[in-house]
C-alpha cells in the first residue's frame, strides 16, 4: 500500500531499449474488498508521458477468491488499448501473477519485496510458459509519508 516512486527499464512497445521514471500508487476501494494499482510511467512531465506506445498509464484491480486460493487480477491500460487478466499467488518470497491467454503470455513478478522497496518484472512467453524472457523491470521505492 502506498505510494512509490519507480525506475523503470526494458524494451518499449517499438522494440527499443529505454529507461523511464514514474509513480505507483496502491489502495484498498470498494470497501476495502479490491486492491487498486495506478502505474504512470513515464511520470507526469517526463518525456513520453501519456503517449503511445511508449507509456505505461494503467491500473490495475485485484481481489483474494478463496475458492481459487489465490488472487484474481485484471490490468487496464487505456493508452495502449490492452486489457489483461491475470491469477496471482505467493510463490516463495515472490508475488507471481500469470496472464491467463493472451499471445504472448505475460508474468509479472514483485520480488525482493522489503517495507521500503521491491523489484517488479515482467516476462513474456510465447512457448506456453515452458521459458520465459525479461522483457522490463521497475525499481520500486516507497515515497516518504
Amino acid at each position: 500500500m502506498g505510494s512509490w516512486d519507480l525506475r523503470w527499464s526494458g524494451t518499449d512497445a517499438t522494440g527499443e531499449q529505454r529507461a523511464a521514471v514514474g509513480e505507483l500508487h496502491v489502495g484498498w476501494v470498494l470497501g476495502g474488498r479490491v486492491v487498486q494499482d495506478v502505474w504512470i510511467v513515464p511520470g507526469p512531465g517526463q518525456p513520453g508521458a501519456g503517449v503511445a506506445p511508449r507509456a505505461f498509464h494503467g491500473s490495475t484491480l485485484r481481489f483474494p477468491d478463496p475458492a481459487l486460493g489465490a488472487w484474481r487480477s485484471t490490468s487496464i491500460e487505456p493508452v495502449n488499448g490492452r486489457v489483461r487478466t491475470f491469477v496471482g499467488r505467493e510463490e516463495g518470497d515472490e508475488i507471481v501473477l500469470v496472464s491467463l491467454g493472451g499471445d504472448p503470455l505475460l508474468r509479472w513478478r514483485f520480488t525482493d519485496i522489503t517495507p521500503e522497496s521491491f523489484t517488479w518484472l515482467g516476462e513474456a512467453s510465447t512457448d506456453e510458459a515452458r521459458t520465459w524472457v525479461l522483457e522490463e523491470r521497475m525499481l520500486a521505492t516507497r515515497r516518504p509519508g
